[in-house]
């Protein structure tokens, strides 16, 4: 475990480095973050108009007596297109936060524009592959709700899991290959099983990273707040939300320098001996 998060600070180190000298990369977690926010503000104002919301709380008497949802199906057709409409706008900002960061570790100088423009380049490449990661996870997602063995959930988990190990590598070969959405994942799963084989494990982990950052970042808001609540919440607001955006930026400089170096390429700040560290082989039988 110990290993596992000195290597994590290793790369976290060598990402800050290309986050120094390209700042405006923080830009593009805030501009999803905001896109987020503007899918959610304007479904919550279509479902308010619509009944939509109400009807979440609402139940009605079948003919025997049982209660049942008052959810209907123009409901669902709804919350669908603005699940669909979040991932679309996060992954189209993590490809621009990719793009600039293949572009710096290249020995470019990109910024924000140059990163925006790059993404929509590739952008019905990048709605498709959004439609299909949504799909997978809404699939996913329901058949763990409705599972109630134990087991069942577990392994449900460990499909999620080996679902987004192979497909790690989607958006960087989105923005840098000419492939579709389906030529990018049979792409993503040959760079991993090329590079580190097909018994592989992740020997980081950006979620130590985000529970740190997040602790760190609501310790002013915590000693503010006890002075002045109010004040102490919108500290909290921002810190978290300038915590968020920094590992975000950093996760996605890793994601591009790894890709690199599946690519065969040195990128710039990184030592190649830490990221053919990244993933490790898992022993036979284990």
């Amino acid at each position: 475990m110990f290993g596992t998060i000195g290597h994590t600070f290793e790369l976290i180190k060598m990402s800050w480095a290309v986050l120094m000298k390209d700042k405006e990369l923080l830009w593009f977690p805030v501009f999803s973050a905001m896109g987020v926010g503007v899918v959610i503000g304007l479904f919550f104002a279509i479902g308010s108009a619509t009944g939509a919301i109400d009807r979440l709380s609402e139940t009605s008497t079948d003919a025997n007596g049982q209660a049942t949802s008052a959810i209907q199906g123009g409901d669902i057709v709804l919350a669908v297109i603005a699940f669909f409409l979040v991932y679309f706008v996060t992954i189209f900002f993590s490809a621009a936060l990719v793009s600039a960061a293949l572009e710096r570790l290249r020995g470019g100088d990109p910024d924000v524009r140059s990163g925006l423009r790059h993404a929509f380049a590739h952008i019905f490449p990048i709605l498709g592959w959004a439609i299909i990661t949504a799909s997978v996870s809404l699939i996913l997602q329901i058949a763990k709700a409705n599972q109630k063995n134990a087991f069942g959930r577990i392994v449900l988990d460990i499909v999620g899991g080996i679902w987004e190990f192979l497909t790690f590598f989607v958006v960087p070969v989105l923005v840098s290959e000419s492939v579709g959405p389906f030529g990018a994942i049979k792409r993503s799963t040959e760079l991993v099983r090329k590079t580190w084989g097909r018994q592989i494990t992740a020997s980081f982990g950006f979620f130590i990273v985000y529970i740190i950052a997040i602790g760190i970042a609501v310790i002013p808001a915590v000693l503010l707040g006890l002075i002045i609540p109010i004040a102490g919440i919108v500290t909290g607001l921002v810190t978290v939300a300038l915590a968020l955006a920094i590992v975000q930026s950093l996760e996605g400089i890793f994601k591009a320098a790894l890709y690199e170096y599946a690519m065969g390429e040195r990128p710039q700040e990184f030592d190649l001996r830490t990221l053919q560290t990244a993933y490790r082989a898992v022993p036979e039988g284990q």
